[in-house]
């Protein structure tokens, strides 16, 4: 239920915002849906979930709808090179990901299908920080959204070995508070906990 009011808040937001954008300003969003994961518990409805987020920005006449499905850790470095291309003269660009998400020592961490993350130190090579999602859109004009379906109970943390009795591994997604006023990060659940995959077409 969380995660649906979420997604209906962020039309809302998002469908203002078009409201008050010139028919000139352009829009793009890159979309990924990350289910069949290799090493640890797939989740079905991730794709499925992304497949409807891009529908909704094909409707709402998004300029550039990049979705993609399934990445490893080259193919999503590729898809964020990419897309920082379109985003840099972009006035509103927006970022999906629906998928394992993790946060170690604080930083969050999106998680590729060929991850195997067998040590805490290995996310920095495995994973992309949602820094560098970030930094992905940091030159567009207006708006920056990313939104991050991947606060689940993430498996890796019950099997991956600390390097140091004192780094953390996190349950769910940590919270950022240190943005500009162009940037928003939506998650489908408050920081620290997880949201459910759930067993219909969709999550919950």
């Amino acid at each position: 239920m969380l995660a649906l009011l979420l997604r209906l808040a962020l039309i809302t937001l998002l469908t203002l915002s078009m409201a008050s954008t010139a028919l000139a300003d352009k829009r793009v969003a890159l979309v990924i849906g990350n289910s069949a994961y290799q090493k640890t518990v797939q989740l079905p409805n991730a794709t499925h979930d992304a497949g409807a987020i891009g529908a909704l920005f094909r409707v709402m006449a998004f300029d550039a709808v990049d979705a993609q499905f399934d990445l490893g850790i080259v193919e999503l470095r590729r898809a964020l090179r990419d897309f920082s291309d379109r985003a840099r003269d972009a006035d509103i660009a927006v970022v999906y990901y629906a998928g394992h998400g993790l946060e170690v020592n604080g930083v969050n961490y999106l998680i590729p299908v060929d991850a195997t993350l067998a040590r805490d130190i290995d996310v920095e090579d495995e994973a992309i920080s949602l820094d560098r999602i970030m930094r992905t859109i940091e030159d567009t004009k207006r708006l920056r959204l990313i939104i991050l379906d991947a606060c689940r109970d993430n498996p890796f943390t019950r099997t991956m070995r600390r390097s140091t009795a004192t780094r953390s591994i996190g349950r769910g997604l940590a919270k950022i508070d240190d943005l500009s006023s162009d940037t928003l990060i939506a998650y489908a659940a408050r920081a620290g906990s997880f949201a459910e995959d759930g067993a219909g077409a969709n999550s919950p």
